[in-house]
């Protein structure tokens, strides 16, 4: 059992408003800041969990404007499931690989990456997604 009495209790909500989402190992060393993640699971793990968060936060909305405008549909009403499974599965799987591909090139250019980055770049994935998705409808009218 570990012996968190040296470890601040800091509230989830409190992580997430102040950044540190990555989870700190008791005895890792230092990396200079708190906000810096500096071995490749917390750098891998900070932008796959904003590219989930994310992807869910884009995806929600338009499972739920689905679900109001397609309840009455016979077929059309099961769309809403295959919305939220799309913001779930996405980021399992693609958002899984290039997280790990940042954060490899983060560790191999012996950078440290601070929580902001991660945001941006898990933000980024999303949203790259998102354009993507627009763009193949948008080619098919």
């Amino acid at each position: 059992m570990q012996d968190d009495s040296n470890l601040p209790d800091i509230g989830f909500v409190q992580q997430i408003l102040s950044l540190n989402l990555v989870p700190r190992k008791k005895n890792a060393t230092s990396c200079g800041n708190d906000t810096s993640l500096c071995d490749f699971s917390e750098m891998w793990y900070g932008v796959f969990l904003w590219a989930a968060v994310s992807s869910l936060l884009f995806h929600l909305p338009a499972a739920l404007l689905a679900l109001a405008t397609l309840r009455r549909h016979k077929m059309a009403r099961f769309l809403p499931i295959a919305i939220l499974l799309m913001g779930i599965i996405g980021p399992l799987f693609g958002g899984v690989l290039t997280s790990a591909a940042i954060a490899g090139v983060y560790m191999a250019a012996g950078k440290r990456m601070m929580s902001l980055e991660a945001l941006v770049f898990g933000v980024g994935q999303s949203f790259c997604v998102l354009i993507i998705s627009f763009l193949r409808v948008l080619a098919t009218l």
